[in-house]
This record gives C-alpha cells, sequence and structure tokens, in this order.
C-alpha cells in the first residue's frame, strides 16, 4: 500500500497564523503539524508516501522532511496548483500508486489509532474503500456524518446534515482500493467548483463497497484557532502520559 497526505489549501479560518506559512507546518506541542500524519503512516507500514502542498509552501515542506528518513519513509512530493477539492488532490497520486491500494491522510488530523491491523487487513482484499469515524457528542454538526449497518457497512455520509442520522463523524482517514482513480474521473465538480471526496466515497457506498473502522480518538486540528489551541493542549497531555509518541 501506498501512502497520499493532503498538506495544501489556504487555511483562510487560521489568518493570520497561516499569511506566510502553510497551515500543516504550525506547531502542535513539540512539533510541527505535518509530523502527526507522517508519524501515522510508519506506524500502520507504509513505507512510499506522497505529500500533496500548494505551489507557495512545497519548497517549505522540503526542507522540512527532506526524504523522509527521520520517519522511516521514502518521501515524495506532488503539489496541487489551485484548490480543486479534496478527490481532485488525490487523483495526483495514480502515477505514484501504481495500482496499489492508497491510505490517504488529511495533514491537519491527529490521533492516536494504529492503522497497521486496517491496512493488513484491506490489502488482503484489495477491494473497495475503508473510511475511519468517531463518535462525538457535541460540534458533529460541522462534519461529514456517517450512517453504518451494525457490520461496519457504510449506508451514507452527509456534509453538515441539518438532521444528522448519528454522531460518528469522518475523520479525513481513507483506503482506496484501484479503482478509485477511474472513479474520480467520472465525478462532476460540486456548486463550488470542486470534486468533493464525499461524491467519490458514496460511489463505493452505491455499491456496497465501503466499511468503516471507529477510533477512539482524534482532532482536526486545522478548523479554527479553538481547534489548534485544543489541539496543542490534548496532545500535550497525551505525549507527557506517553499516550501519543
Amino acid at each position: 500500500m501506498k501512502g497520499f497526505i493532503l498538506a495544501g489549501g489556504r487555511a483562510t479560518r487560521l489568518q493570520p497564523l497561516t499569511l506566510v506559512t502553510n497551515k500543516h507546518l504550525l506547531p502542535v506541542y513539540d512539533r510541527p503539524m505535518i509530523y502527526y500524519p507522517l508519524q501515522s503512516m510508519a506506524k500502520a507500514g507504509v513505507t512510499e508516501v506522497l505529500l500533496s502542498s500548494s505551489p507557495d509552501h512545497a519548497g517549505q515542506f522540503a526542507s522540512l522532511l527532506k526524504d523522509g528518513e527521520e520517519f522511516g519513509l521514502r518521501l515524495y512530493y506532488t503539489v496541487q496548483s489551485k484548490p480543486g477539492g479534496i478527490a481532485d488532490a488525490i487523483s495526483l497520486a495514480e502515477d505514484f500508486a501504481q495500482n496499489d491500494t492508497l491510505l490517504v491522510l488529511l495533514g491537519d488530523g491527529i490521533f492516536n489509532y494504529s492503522l497497521k491491523e486496517d491496512v493488513k487487513k484491506f490489502d488482503e482484499n484489495k477491494k473497495g474503500a475503508m473510511i475511519f469515524g468517531m463518535q462525538m457528542e457535541e460540534g458533529f454538526e460541522q462534519y461529514g456524518i456517517i450512517e453504518m449497518k451494525q457490520n461496519n457497512e457504510v449506508v451514507s455520509i452527509e456534509e453538515k446534515p441539518q438532521h444528522p442520522k448519528s454522531h460518528i463523524v469522518q475523520t479525513g482517514i481513507y483506503i482506496y482500493d484501484r479503482t478509485v482513480f477511474h472513479k474520480i474521473k467520472s465525478l462532476n465538480p460540486s456548486e463550488r467548483g470542486e470534486l468533493e471526496v464525499t461524491d467519490l466515497n458514496t460511489m463505493y457506498i452505491r455499491d456496497g463497497q465501503m466499511t468503516c473502522s471507529m477510533l477512539d480518538w482524534w482532532i482536526d486540528a486545522g478548523t479554527s484557532h479553538d481547534e489548534l489551541l485544543r489541539a496543542n493542549t490534548l496532545v500535550a497531555d497525551k505525549v507527557k502520559h506517553a499516550a501519543l509518541r
């Protein structure tokens, strides 16, 4: 399995912190935010990772991360020339993936769950897709909501619904089979002119080919100043208690 990390975007909600740098380079406790998804890739057993950034920050990532040896990875870089949505960014990994399965992480999600067993299980079959969710008792309205059966098959994903069918939020962790790029090519842009990852996932759901695995904790560090502050506090506590390394 290959890995793909999305670390682009303008992060206007975090200005002025992001006026001169990428949000994924902001500190979360004792390291840059981008370190966490790289460490998650290494824990999952993925050794080759492609990192996507915007043109004006690509050099900063390369200067910081170099070839990925510090993380036990072989790290490669690509550029999403203009914002086109998550699915559009994933399409940049087609040549890199070379018909392998693909683990996709959004660069601002922080968690301690090991994806290794899920990756291993998925690669035994290599078909369909898997997403990762977390039960959230408040604030879930701002995320995509996952509805699933008892056997973990995903029934639907709704973006910021007024009447949520569950309190399970999607966390920006995805595993896709080799058909993902063909599916992306058949997507139409949304009203905001982007190729939406929810539309991509819905294609797998309609075929009965998407399952969901649950995380015990996760935080989206890139949505607001309050969430960035909360991420720093939470991660500091977990590092001090050896719950996150």
